[in-house]
This record gives C-alpha cells, structure tokens and sequence, in this order.
C-alpha cells in the first residue's frame, strides 16, 4: 500500500500518481461536470498529451498545480485532491462480488492501461471495458490475488 501524499511526486493510496488518477476520474464524470475556462482546458490538453507523449506525471506537477489552481478557481472544491468531503457523483457504492455457485470464478478489476495512476473499477464480464480518458485506452484487466 502507499503512503498518502497530496499529489506531488509521489504514489497515492493505491499507487500511482494521486493528482493523474484524480485527473482521470474527472474526466470519466458525466459530460459537462467538469466545468473549466479555457486556460483549463488548455491545461488539460497539454497534460495529457505530455503524458500520451511518454512524460511521467511526476515530471508535470507544475501543470498539474496550475491545473489545480484553475479547478479551484471554478468552484471545484477539491481540486485534484484525494481528499474529498462529498463523494463523486454517480460514484456507486461497494458491489457485490461476481460469484456462481460452489465455484468461485477469477476475481479481476479495471485499472490503468499503462499503471500510472491508482484509478480501479469494478469490471462487468458482460460490457466493454471502459477507456482511460488520459491514455485513450481501454482500462486493462488486473487480477485479484
């Protein structure tokens, strides 16, 4: 397990770095939830990109400040912090493990496509997994052990 930092440089509480995987959540939100000026979105677009490109996101804490900065300056309370006081919309609670029968089939979740960031979900066998709006891949498929 990591030691919880606030973003910089360092893994979260899952590993990964805590400001990308936050950054990740967002932008998976329902369209128009993430309500930023242009100046943000630019912010956005440039990290990701850098990221697309091969950077490391600890390598982009200053952008990952200014983005910050601009999230707050539009009513984001938590910026692109861990430490939420309300939980996320439409986040749903602790869902029941896919077991059948006596057997008990292999256990996986959703994660990163490329391991930088501490996003999981719970995987449905029956849908599609869904993308990593930072990478534009598909959330790949990690054991449980």
């Amino acid at each position: 397990m990591g030691i919880e930092t606030d973003g910089r440089s360092g893994p979260g509480p899952r590993g990964g770095h805590a400001r990308l995987g936050e950054l990740c959540r967002r932008l998976t939100d329902a369209p128009g939830s993430l309500v930023l000026g242009e100046r943000g979105l630019r912010l956005v677009e440039s990290i990701t990109a850098e990221l697309r490109a091969g950077r490391a996101a600890e390598e982009l804490d200053d952008a990952f400040d200014e983005l910050e900065e601009e999230l707050l300056a539009a009513g984001h309370s938590a910026g692109l912090g861990s430490y939420r006081t309300t939980p996320p919309p439409g986040t749903p609670g602790y869902q029941r493990l896919p077991v059948s029968g006596p057997v008990h089939p292999a256990l996986h979740v959703l994660a990163c496509p490329r391991g930088h960031c501490g996003r999981v979900e719970a995987s449905g066998d029956d849908a599609p997994h869904p993308d990593c709006r930072v990478f534009g891949q598909p959330l790949r498929t990690v054991p449980l052990r």
